[in-house]
């Protein structure tokens, strides 16, 4: 007689302590997002209410980032199991310092955004879901950075890519169509990849719990298909980031939308990309991104200097702004090939510089239209007369963008360069400087056209407005804040690449007592 099939008792996996008050933070932010969603959605006749409960909703969101921000920066690492189920069976909601920093940045363009939106987003585009739509992006957006699971950062993905799907349609234009065609062909190939590689995870691990995995893989290296893993999600992240060589959908797609739309995807949805590169390829598979850090310093490099070339050929602000987009993803992966505390840390220094600073390029691209009459550069002129404080404010962004000093873009560059040369990768330091340089060239081509030049048509003075005006000078003096006293900034980068690189404390927060299963 055969003996019984041995079962697994769940048992013990189950949480029978309350969850600390402090722990429901980690999941705040995303059930508030899904939360008044839902409420602008049932609210879609009254899109002047829900402009009023969309901007209060998204200051509340970056007040809860905040508090989670300030607790993870003092206590470390915190958890969040769904189903009163311990890890690896429960889904968990694992915040560490970078996934709160990003969280919380992306809060602050969110609500950058959602201002400037009561003036470009009009009834029309409100009543066809706007802000329901915003917060379900925010939801995805934050729910990415802050899940502990791989799995759910799948899921995330869908939730952000559905969302901006809507997004980008607003309006439903010919031009909007076929951007939103292109942007989801490349984007649902890089889900199908990204799918594929988590079903290879969960056969290799039998887990997807990030911790466990970041446990189990030193064991696993000899069996487990490891670095067909980690090409798999190098290509997939790849393509959602835009990085050289499937970064052709961005330029075709970012300007087609409302330029409140391109503002929030510039600053966050490639940098979701850049995220899940980050966590998956150093936290999750350190040796594997060794053994590919030759790659990816190549992809970086051609990224780096195709954005800046393409941002030097264009003639409307918009897409020159895409190219820009692109060539700051070369600098993040530059940092990713890198690897040890200076190459991540430059890569999240980059990263949260980025969110607002791309924010901030397209909201005053934004403005440049509405001065001047439209986006081409050839018809554009006269800025400079028609408003001194505009033409200031617009200089200090495109000095940031080229990475010039005193401003936020000059300090990730300079420890991205001195990372190179410090590992003898003078050639991927050199094509940081080079693509800075060509970027300068082409700020400076634009500021010559738009604000300089005279205008070929006797231009109306147009004063600022609060609901444009606000948000830019905000974002703006985040970029300066950021690059005079960058000390605060820079120690939590290199806490959270510390943390990434070492991964003990976030082991632990999963795995209180006796370690990874």
């Amino acid at each position: 007689m055969a003996a019984p099939a041995a079962t697994v008792d769940l048992s013990a996996a189950l949480i029978t302590t309350p969850v600390p008050i402090g722990h429901w933070l980690a999941i705040l932010p995303v059930a508030h997002c899904i939360t008044l969603g839902a409420v602008l959605l049932m609210l879609r006749g009254y899109p002047r209410l829900q402009a009023w409960l969309a901007i209060p909703g998204l200051a509340a969101l970056a007040l809860i980032d905040a508090a989670l921000l300030a607790k993870v920066a003092a206590e470390g690492p915190l958890t969040m199991v769904m189903g009163r189920w311990l890890p690896p069976f429960g889904i968990a909601f694992t915040v560490d310092l970078f996934g709160a920093l990003m969280a919380f940045t992306a809060a602050l363009a969110a609500l950058a955004g959602g201002i400037y939106a009561l003036a470009d987003i009009g009834e029309s585009g409100r009543k066809y879901g706007f802000f329901p739509l915003l917060m379900l992006l925010m939801a995805g957006v934050t729910g990415a950075f802050l899940t502990g699971d791989v799995f759910n950062l799948y899921v995330w993905f869908e939730v952000l890519l559905i969302s901006s799907f809507g997004l980008i349609i607003l309006g439903s234009e010919r031009q909007q169509i076929d951007g939103a065609l292109k942007y989801a062909v490349l984007n649902l190939i890089a889900t199908t990849l990204f799918l594929i590689g988590v079903g290879i995870l969960y056969a290799a691990f039998g887990t997807l719990n990030m911790a466990d995995i970041a446990a189990k893989a030193a064991d696993l290296r000899g069996t487990a298909p490891l670095m067909t893993l980690a090409s798999l999600f190098l290509l997939a992240f790849g393509m959602k980031a835009a990085a050289f060589p499937v970064n052709f959908w961005l330029p075709a797609a970012y300007h087609t939308p409302r330029i409140t739309v391109s503002a929030l995807f510039a600053g966050l949805l490639t940098k979701v990309g850049i995220y899940a590169l980050i966590r998956v390829m150093v936290m999750l598979l350190p040796v594997e991104r060794q053994e590919l850090s030759l790659v990816i310093a190549l992809a970086a490099a051609a990224t780096i200097l195709v954005g800046a070339l393409g941002a030097l050929a264009e003639n409307d602000i918009r897409r020159l702004f895409g190219y820009v987009v692109i060539s700051g993803i070369g600098n993040m992966l530059a940092g990713v090939a890198l690897g040890g505390l200076g190459g991540i840390s430059g890569a999240v220094f980059y990263a949260l510089h980025s969110m607002v600073l791309m924010t901030a390029l397209y909201l005053a691209a934004g403005e440049i239209a509405r001065r001047g009459g439209g986006f081409s550069l050839s018809a554009l002129g006269g800025l400079y007369r028609q408003s001194g404080g505009f033409t200031a404010l617009s200089l200090v962004l495109f000095l940031a963008a080229c990475g010039l000093p005193p401003f936020s873009g000059f300090w990730p560059k300079v420890i991205l360069v001195k990372a190179s040369l410090d590992l003898g990768a003078w050639w991927l330091a050199a094509s940081i400087l080079v693509g800075g340089f060509l970027t300068t060239i082409a700020f400076g081509r634009l500021f010559l056209l738009a604000y300089w030049r005279p205008a070929a048509i006797a231009l109306t003075p147009s004063g600022p407005r609060w609901r444009t005006g606000l948000p830019l000078a905000a974002l703006t003096a985040l970029v300066v804040g950021f690059g005079i006293l960058p000390e605060q900034l820079l120690a939590l980068s290199q806490s959270a690449a510390a943390g990434l690189a070492d991964p003990r404390a976030y082991l632990h927060s999963v795995f209180p007592v006796g370690g990874a299963p």
